[in-house]
């Protein structure tokens, strides 16, 4: 099925005629020079047969060359990249023939990824050196430069870069902000006509396409023409949201630009499947199911030329290379890799460079090439494990048949019988065309502060104005006129004793009194409010500070009793971690006691543990999968009640899995619902208390079943928690799932868990967790985040690099007196973003308005033993879970249970038939 074909069976409305853009028409828009260059390297244009352009090419070629700002929504490998540089190519070459070309910027290409911004360079050295060759040998002498800067370019290169200037520029977001600031090259941009940016859904999320979208404001201003913007994708949803964040808005707090939407993003066909080394993955021992998945995979790679396999973790890509090559002797150090982000750089680059060649049988990574690089070689991707979303699924499988008319296969391989739900209809919506929205943060104040100290530092200017250019970005369209002054108050210091913590003012802002010498009074409007720089080094401290990636590091973990070191935890694990809690550490148990900057202090003890041990590293589970996965749950519950489990068996081979899936998961619903009844299955209407009592243990579980991520899992398990700890006076146990999670506190204790859910007002939602952060190393670490990144703590000043270990020293001695300031925009936007974007309050909100409006209802099920689809979430808090066995073990003696008990109501009911 074709692309358009493919989209009108999703969308009924959808007319696949409905654009009609020759071939012919296309082609004819390009200049004789690069038309000729076209055809050499994609073959001869036969009139009438179509397919001369991959149709992302086909309808994005002529809005640039109208000048038409674009979103191109297309798959991996099907040219849109090209399709974007080629029509600027195209109008760059007429220009320099017509002698129009400056010794300056025309096109700025902004990528996520070093590797990618240097891969692109690459590839437009064949096209450019080519056409210039041809012009060459007519006697035209035109040139057409391409240059790369980002936080690797050598001093001298970018001094080169003043002198002779590239026309097209590849770079970062970071680099980018600093270019507008300096002194000498942001003059160079004054002539961008063009911008480019690849991956925007990996931008939009996250504060780097914040500072990204400012910084597209900040350009706008200064260039001669408003520049043609141009977003690249292959996963993103909702269309419209990331085409507004790519395009901007004319006016503060107004309309969006006019911007048009290619979406090609089914042009490609897959052949995806999902598989299970066993249909029974509890009491198949675990060396069985191992040796499984290996040969399975030994299979694939040894029928494919190349085969790229993602992991989830950077420690899994690692684990499956070894073993492959313990296990095999095909694979060595010549034909096989691994690529992550703990490698170095020039191990990276290795691994790049055979990639695209294709001489590697088999490399395996965790994200570090979801993104990026070309590799036209590679005809197969294994993923094990969930990748947590359909997008991150469709950039991964995304890397395989990178060539026009190839077939883009993709094998998903689950080991966890969670993850089995997970992944089918992952697979599922992947192919029927679903992607996971992207959410855009909004209205963050770090982020403000460094483009308004970077405004001011370039030159004075009204105030009006500054605040202008942040509007106009997306993410700020809805900033408001308090959050503008809570801004300024920090910005100018206007706080008692807040120097007095070398806190200093970054800006002035008064039209009466500025600082000598900043200004003549003429140059503005009498009485217009103005803002400018404060300090001699504030342009050093700007160039040297702004960015938002954080730096993390990880503690020592020291016992407070003979100060003996026994290991290091990453600081984001300490998240989880509230004082009295129990973790594993080198095999021994540990109480949290505190911590002090990088130095967790604990006392060994023989309690059990508390808190899981979990990859900090492993992405979340997206909220809207989740929503799916609950419809899913839905459905097979029906066709449970109406057919039996032929039914269901019948409707899940409808779906992209093998049979040893079809009937894991069959079964796993048909003893949930025998054991504990149908209500006890989480649907999109219906959120399930498990409560089960540990008498050996003399506690009481509660397993929350809402399959909506860990996010909002994290939100929702922490207001409940606030809430009973003053319902009860007592201590409550957290361990957060992607499908749920379990909250535990001692058996004499016992609260109306679902009573305390259906109360809590959604009004109050975010008061809650806000008063539930106070105190936490979750808001201190935030608070240092967004306190580096706010320039309130300086991560480079005059030579001295501070590390995150010292800047935590430095924000824990800040937070108490910041909290008392109120309303101060560095504490403020900490809240904000914990809140919206790590525990997704908006999720949280929204599931308790459907609660408290009857949408969804809360069922409380009381159980001896944990059910099967509680089988995770107990083991996140069983007391001998540390090793994989230990795991398998305590999973067998839950399914032990759950069958005896099944087995002596009515044993009939866990047949297959």
């Amino acid at each position: 099925m074709g692309g358009r074909e493919r989209l009108a069976a999703i969308d009924p409305e959808f007319d696949p005629d409905a654009v009609d853009i020759d071939d012919g028409d296309v082609l004819d828009l390009l200049a004789p020079v690069v038309r000729e260059w076209w055809v050499e390297q994609f073959g001869e244009f036969v009139p009438g047969n179509g397919g001369f352009f991959t149709p992302p090419q086909k309808e994005a070629i002529p809005l640039i060359h109208e000048g038409e700002n674009a979103l191109i929504c297309a798959p991996t490998g099907s040219g849109k990249t090209l399709a974007s540089f080629t029509g600027i190519i195209n109008e760059l070459f007429a220009k320099a023939r017509a002698d129009d070309l400056e010794n300056s910027v025309y096109c700025l290409y902004v990528s996520p990824l070093k590797s990618l911004a240097n891969d692109i360079h690459r590839n437009l050295e064949r096209p450019l050196d080519d056409i210039t060759a041809k012009l060459d040998d007519r006697g035209e002498d035109v040139d057409i430069r391409h240059a790369i800067r980002h936080g690797d370019t050598s001093d001298s290169e970018r001094q080169a870069m003043l002198e002779t200037t590239p026309h097209i520029l590849n770079t970062t977001p970071e680099t980018l902000a600093i270019l507008l600031n300096s002194p000498k090259f942001k003059e160079k941009l004054e002539t961008v006509e063009y911008v480019i940016v690849d991956e925007i859904h990996s931008l939009a999320e996250n504060k780097r396409g914040t500072h990204l979208s400012v910084s597209l404001e900040r350009l706008e201003e200064m260039v001669e023409q408003s520049p043609t913007r141009i977003g690249c994708s292959a996963t993103v949803e909702p269309l419209d949201t990331v085409a507004e964040f790519l395009v901007g808005r004319e006016t503060p707090g107004g309309d969006p630009r006019d911007y048009e939407i290619v979406d090609t993003r089914f042009a490609r066909d897959f052949d995806v499947e999902l598989s299970c080394p066993a249909d029974d993955l509890i009491n198949t021992p675990r060396d069985i199911v191992t040796e499984r998945f290996y040969k399975q995979l030994h299979e694939h790679v040894q029928s494919h030329t190349n085969t790229l396999v993602f992991t989830n973790t950077r420690s899994g890509a690692e684990r499956v290379l070894h073993n492959l090559r313990e296990k095999f002797d095909a694979y060595d150090e010549s034909n096989s890799g691994c690529h992550h982000g703990s490698l170095s750089k020039e191990k990276r680059r290795d691994v790049e460079e055979s990639l695209k060649a294709g001489t590697l049988d088999v490399v395996t990574t965790s994200t570090s090439l979801e993104l990026g690089i070309d590799m036209p070689h590679i005809d197969l991707v294994v993923q094990v494990g969930s990748p947590k979303s359909v997008a991150a699924l469709l950039q991964r499988i995304g890397r395989a048949g990178h060539q026009l008319g190839e077939t883009v296969e993709g094998r998903v391989v689950a080991l966890d019988r969670d993850e089995l739900v997970e992944c089918a209809v992952m697979l599922q919506k992947a192919e029927s065309g679903f992607v996971d929205r992207v959410f855009v943060p909004e209205n963050a104040q770090d982020v403000a502060t460094q483009h308004v100290y970077g405004m001011a530092i370039n030159r004075v200017r009204p105030e009006r104005e500054v605040k202008g250019v942040l509007r106009r970005a997306y993410p700020y369209r809805n900033y408001t006129d308090d959050e503008w002054e809570q801004l300024m108050r920090y910005l100018t210091a206007d706080y008692p004793g807040l120097e007095d913590k070398n806190v200093y003012a970054k800006v002035w802002r008064d039209e009466n009194d500025p600082p000598d010498g900043e200004y003549h009074y003429e140059a503005f409007d009498v009485g217009e409010p103005l803002l400018g720089k404060r300090g001699r080094l504030a342009r050093v401290i700007y160039m040297t500070n702004i960015g938002t990636i954080p730096d993390s590091f990880t503690c020592d973990v020291i016992t407070r009793s003979g100060d003996d070191w026994v290991g290091q935890l990453d600081e984001s694990y300490l998240d989880t971690l509230e004082t009295g809690d129990v973790f594993v550490l080198g095999g021994d148990n540990f109480e949290y006691r505190y911590r002090r900057g990088s130095k967790v202090y604990v006392d060994r003890t023989a309690a059990r543990p508390t808190v899981p041990s979990w990859f900090s590293e492993r992405l979340p589970l997206s909220y809207d999968l989740g929503r799916e996965i609950l419809d899913f749950q839905r459905d097979l519950l029906d066709r449970l009640e109406a057919g039996g489990m032929s039914e269901v068996r019948n409707w899940l081979r409808t779906f992209p899995v093998d049979e040893n899936s079809v009937r894991a998961i069959a079964r796993m619903f048909r003893e949930q619902v025998a054991y504990a009844g149908a209500d006890s299955v989480a649907t999109s209407d219906r959120l399930v208390i498990e409560e089960a009592l540990d008498h050996d243990e003399y506690e009481r579980h509660y397993y929350v079943h809402s399959n909506y991520g860990r996010r909002f899992n994290d939100g929702l398990s922490r207001l409940l928690a606030y809430r009973i700890a003053q319902a009860a006076s007592a201590n409550v146990q957290v361990a957060v799932a992607d499908n749920g999670f379990t909250l535990s506190m001692p058996l004499n204790r016992k609260v109306d868990v679902e009573r305390i859910l259906t109360d809590i007002d959604p009004a109050v939602v975010r008061e809650d967790l806000r008063a539930s952060l106070d105190g936490t190393d979750l808001l201190q670490r935030y608070f240092r985040i967004n306190a580096t990144r706010s320039l309130m703590i300086l991560k480079r000043y005059k030579g001295y690099e501070k590390s995150a270990s010292e800047q935590q020293v430095s924000s824990e001695m800040l937070l108490g007196f910041a909290q008392d300031l109120g309303e101060f925009a560095v504490v403020e936007e900490t809240y904000r973003e914990i809140l919206e974007d790590k525990l997704h309050v908006d999720g949280v909100v929204a599931v308790l308005s459907s609660v408290r409006d009857g949408e969804v209802d809360v069922v409380k099920t009381r159980v001896d033993s944990p059910s099967p689809r509680a089988f995770g979430l107990a083991t996140l808090m069983a007391s001998d879970v540390v090793l994989a066995e230990d795991e398998s073990a305590v999973l067998q003696e839950f399914h032990r249970r759950v069958l005896d008990e099944i087995d002596d109501g009515d044993a009939a009911v866990v047949t297959d038939d």
